[in-house]
């Protein structure tokens, strides 16, 4: 901490300014420079760097419940943005306790170091369980980080910024953190010393990606898929032209309903031809609105690695990761769509399959990373759907 000139007050080189006037005062880290989003929490008590990484998180400044982070370090594959041109996720970081060095043998870089040259901005300091409290009772405020490594802050326009910030709300966030290209994902999960890979033989699933995590893709080669990615306004036309098994639709940021405006009509044409679906987070809203479906603004979201969710057609309670500011509105979907899955922190919907179509969804993610492995199985259902279509089509 560096001192001011009469060295009796220390100078505290980061803010945390929120559109209400709240100031957070703390020590920067990361990257220097000003950051303008909607300020959620995360409730995970590990995988700060996947959480960070993923690029549903796009305009959103995450502050961490768990109090010590970055003591794992980061490294070059837990990132989860699927491609170098999606770097862009979460545009800063807030959290309690000062940064350690870390102490993990897969550890490449220390976290400082790392969200530097992602141009992640941090702040730590921060009471957290009162920004947490404030984001409770008040929902995700939108507000403005800033590291000047100097302390000095022009503190009236970092005010403006946060009062200037649209929301999520109308905004389609797919092409910032989407690839522009196709291309083919080969890895499966980690072994301990690296990565394995897929069947080449196995079903081929055409991933549409708003924004997919890289674990998304590793889970499908795991449970025997061959997978090809392409570009989130891809046409049905070059879809079908790559003779899909089944189709998936990823997560991602944003407002569900301004990214349906061209995902929607992709996404029909998919359920009229009959092919598989499978949608995760985003992918599962854009499913519901495809559908006749609503959308809603949730106050303050889901976040976090420890969520219950009851799976209503087998009975079980799973503890799953979720990411998400939007909901499906349950009591807006047709008749020939049954939930599936339902939140038990507040009932909201978490899962849906289509009755007269092969199709499903889940608004939880269930590859995890961070989180528990508890909802796996339902890639293993996507599996089963598309073989199930193919043997009614031999």
């Amino acid at each position: 901490m560096r001192l001011s000139q009469d060295a009796a007050k220390p100078v505290r080189t980061a803010r945390l300014v929120l559109a209400d006037g709240t100031v957070f005062e703390g020590e920067g880290f990361g990257a220097s420079g000003v950051a303008v989003g909607e300020v959620c929490f995360n409730t995970a008590m590990t995988g700060y760097q996947e959480i960070l990484t993923d690029p549903s998180y796009a305009e959103q400044i995450v502050t961490f419940t768990f109090p010590h982070i970055g003591n794992v370090g980061a490294n070059d594959d837990d990132a989860e943005n699927a491609t170098d041109e999606a770097a862009v996720a979460a545009r800063g970081a807030v959290v309690r306790a000062p940064l350690t060095t870390p102490s993990n043998f897969r550890a490449r870089f220390d976290l400082p170091g790392w969200m530097k040259r992602r141009g992640i901005i941090g702040i730590s300091g921060v009471d957290t369980r009162a920004l947490t409290a404030a984001i409770r009772e008040g929902g995700m405020p939108h507000g403005v980080i800033a590291h000047s490594p100097s302390g000095h802050f022009d503190m009236d326009d970092l005010l403006r910024r946060a009062k200037g910030f649209a929301g999520l709300e109308g905004m389609d966030l797919t092409g910032r953190v989407s690839g522009a290209r196709a291309y083919k994902e080969a890895q499966a999960d980690w072994t301990g010393e690296g990565f394995t890979t897929g069947n080449p033989d196995g079903p081929h699933v055409v991933v549409i990606d708003y924004g997919v995590k890289r674990t998304i893709l590793r889970r499908l080669v795991a449970a025997g898929c061959r997978v090809t990615v392409v570009p989130p306004k891809t046409d049905f036309e070059t879809i079908m032209a790559k003779n899909p098994d089944g189709v998936v639709l990823s997560n991602g940021p944003g407002d569900p309903a301004a990214t349906a405006e061209y995902a929607v009509p992709v996404i029909q044409k998919i359920l009229e031809a009959k092919v598989p679906l499978f949608g995760i987070c985003l992918g599962h809203q854009l499913l519901a609105l495809a559908v006749g479906g609503r959308t809603m603004k949730m106050p303050q979201g889901h976040h976090g690695a420890n969520h219950p969710v009851k799976d209503l057609t087998t009975g079980k309670v799973e503890i799953v990761s979720m990411n998400h500011g939007f909901a499906v509105d349950t009591e807006s979907l047709p008749s020939r769509v049954k939930a599936t899955h339902t939140s038990l922190f507040d009932g909201s919907n978490s899962g849906l399959i289509v009755e007269d179509a092969p199709a499903m969804s889940v608004q939880h993610h269930p590859e995890a990373s961070p989180g528990p492995q508890d909802s796996y199985p339902v890639f293993s259902r996507f599996v089963d759907m598309m073989r199930e279509e193919k043997g009614k089509a031999a």
